[in-house]
């Protein structure tokens, strides 16, 4: 059984930081996706997905992020039963986050910015004539 979610979208609003009771960081949010296929009048519908991550991660989207910022996700579906104030139950169906990618530029990149090498500087050494590498058939991976 495979239960992955890939996901990339916009933050509705500013992430959430907590703590478990075990004093465990974690942070809530709510991812907008649009969706692939286009209605009929031409707009995409959004979906909206919440989803929690934990520890460092939790610390490092709530300092790196901000309502309307573009991240993309990588986890599981997890259902979450729980007990409302007045006695009723309930459930929540949620992305639970191994992984986030920032997609949008750091604001602070500038000001600690390190010189990247440009791809002239680069110097690549001179092949060894790679097309006559003698392999036997049978040590592709293929």
């Amino acid at each position: 059984m495979v239960n992955r979610v890939v996901l990339v979208g916009r933050l509705v609003k500013d992430p959430e930081l907590r703590k478990t009771s075990s004093d465990i960081s974690f942070a809530t949010f709510t991812l907008a996706v649009d969706n692939r296929v286009k209605e009929a009048d031409g707009t995409r519908g959004t979906v909206f997905i919440d989803c929690r991550v934990f520890r460092d991660q939790a610390d490092s989207l709530v300092k790196n992020t901000r309502k309307g910022s573009k991240i993309a996700v990588d986890g599981s579906l997890n259902q979450r039963n729980f007990e409302r104030r007045d006695g009723t139950k309930g459930h929540v169906i949620e992305i639970v986050v191994d992984s986030i990618t920032f997609l949008d530029p750091n604001p602070n990149r500038e000001q600690n910015a390190v010189e990247e090498p440009k791809f002239d500087d680069i110097q690549v050494p001179p092949s060894n004539n790679l097309d006559s590498i003698d392999l036997p058939d049978d040590d592709l991976p293929f």
